[in-house]
C-alpha cells in the first residue's frame, strides 16, 4: 500500500540507504511496520532510536498529508516496489524509496535512456553539440529518452533538442513538485510532460528547502539511464558529481572534448584524460558506446591475427564463458585470483583478438 511506502521515507534519520536496507530484507513497507522492536534492532541492524520509531509507526500522519497533497495536485507518488518505478534506478543502493513525478514516469521504461550534462555556462559549442548529438541518436532510436535536470546551459539545451526531434525528455528536480526551479523554465517543463515525458523529484512536499539537494538529485540523473554524456563541464562542476554517481553504478560515461583554453571544457577534458569518460564526438559513437545496435548498421568485420591462448587468458576465458550476464573486470579478479592491472591488460588483449567484448556497465562476455 502506498501509505506505508510513504511513511517510511518519513521516519527520522533512516535515510534513502536505510530504507533500501529494509527493503531488501523485508521487501515491503508493510512488513516493515509488522516487524517488533527487538527483530529490527538484531535483525536488521538498525539504531534502536529508529527502530522504536517504527515500532511506534512513526511516519504515518506524514505520508497521509503527503497522499492529500499528491492528490491535489496530480502527482504521482511511485513506491521502489511498483511495477513502473524506473528499472535501471532500482538497483542502486541509494535508490530514493519514493519517486514523485508528474507527466508520463513511464517514459523512464525505455530500452534507450541516454541523461546529459553539463556547464550551466554552456557556450555555443555546447548548443551545437546537443542540438546535433540528440536528434541523430533521435532517428536511429525512435523511443529514445533525454534525462537531465532542467537547470540552464547544457540541461535546457538537451531537452529542447530532445524536444526538437520529438523524442521524450525527462526533468529530474532538486525541489518538491509540481514547482519547477528555475522558474523560467516552467514553459519547458510543460512542454516535457506534454509530449509525453515528465519531472521527477525525490523530495516530499514537506521537504525544508536548504539547497542541499543538487548534489544527491544527480544519482537519480545517473541512475536511471544506461550512459550519462557530459558535454560541457569545468572543472569543478556539478557535472562530475554526475559522473561520479554514474561510475559508482557502473554505467557507461562519455564525455565531448573541448578546447583546452576552455575552462567550460576542462572536467570533460579530465575525464577523459583519466580514462573514466570514452571520448565521442558523435551520436553513432554515443551509439557504439552503449552497445546500442544501430538499424540497418552493417556489423564491422573483426580483423586480428590469431594469437596462443596463455594460461591466464584460458582463465579469464573460463569464468567469463561461464556467466551467462557477464562479469566486471573486479569480479574477473576475484574469480581468477589475478590483480585488476592484470585482468586489465589481458582483456584489452582479448578484445584485440575478438575473444571478449564490453558491453555498457563494463561488462564483458564472451564474442
Amino acid at each position: 500500500m502506498i501509505l506505508d511506502e510513504l511513511a517510511l521515507t518519513f521516519v527520522p534519520d533512516l535515510g534513502s540507504r536505510g530504507v533500501a536496507h529494509l527493503m531488501d530484507i523485508y521487501g515491503d513497507a508493510a512488513m516493515v511496520y509488522a516487524q517488533p522492536e527487538h527483530n529490527l534492532v538484531v535483525c536488521a541492524e538498525l539504531r534502536r532510536d529508529i527502530a522504536s520509531r517504527i515500532a511506534q509507526k512513526v511516519g504515518y500522519a506524514e505520508a497521509e498529508r503527503e497522499l492529500e497533497y499528491c492528490n491535489k495536485h496530480n502527482i504521482k507518488a511511485t513506491s521502489y516496489t511498483d511495477s513502473d518505478y524506473p528499472p535501471l534506478l532500482r538497483e542502486a543502493s541509494d535508490r530514493p524509496h519514493i519517486v514523485y513525478s508528474v507527466g508520463d514516469i513511464g517514459a523512464l521504461q525505455s530500452k534507450h535512456i541516454l541523461s546529459v550534462v553539463g556547464t550551466r555556462r554552456i557556450s555555443s559549442y555546447g548548443e551545437s553539440v546537443c542540438a546535433k548529438f540528440i536528434p541523430e541518436l533521435a532517428e536511429m532510436f525512435p523511443d529514445l529518452v533525454v534525462v537531465s535536470g532542467l537547470a540552464f546551459g547544457v540541461d535546457a539545451a538537451a531537452h529542447r533538442a530532445a524536444l526538437a526531434a520529438g523524442v521524450r525528455t525527462v526533468g529530474v528536480v532538486a525541489n518538491p513538485l509540481p514547482d519547477v526551479i528555475p522558474a523560467q523554465h516552467r514553459n519547458l517543463a510543460k512542454d516535457m510532460i506534454e509530449n509525453g515525458g515528465a519531472i521527477v523529484t525525490e523530495l516530499h512536499s514537506q521537504t525544508k528547502q536548504n539547497g542541499a539537494y543538487y548534489i544527491p538529485r544527480n544519482r537519480i540523473i545517473a541512475g536511471v539511464a544506461e550512459g550519462l554524456l557530459v558535454v560541457e563541464s569545468p572543472s569543478n562542476g556539478g557535472s562530475l558529481s554526475t559522473a561520479k554517481a554514474a561510475d559508482a553504478y557502473s554505467r557507461t560515461i562519455m564525455a565531448v572534448p573541448g578546447r583546452i583554453t576552455d575552462s567550460r571544457s576542462e572536467g570533460t577534458n579530465h575525464l577523459i584524460k583519466t580514462n573514466v569518460a570514452q571520448l565521442v564526438t558523435s551520436a553513432e559513437d554515443i551509439a557504439k558506446a552503449l552497445g546500442w545496435e544501430i538499424p540497418g548498421a552493417v556489423p564491422e568485420k573483426m580483423h586480428f591475427a590469431p594469437h596462443e591462448v596463455t594460461p591466464k587468458e584460458r582463465s579469464v576465458y573460463n569464468v567469463v564463458a561461464d556467466s551467462s550476464d557477464g562479469l566486471t573486470m573486479d569480479k574477473i579478479a576475484e574469480m581468477t585470483s589475478l590483480s585488476v592491472a592484470e585482468v586489465s591488460a589481458i582483456l584489452l588483449n582479448m578484445e584485440l583478438s575478438g575473444m571478449v567484448r564490453q558491453l555498457p556497465g563494463k561488462v564483458y562476455v564472451i564474442c
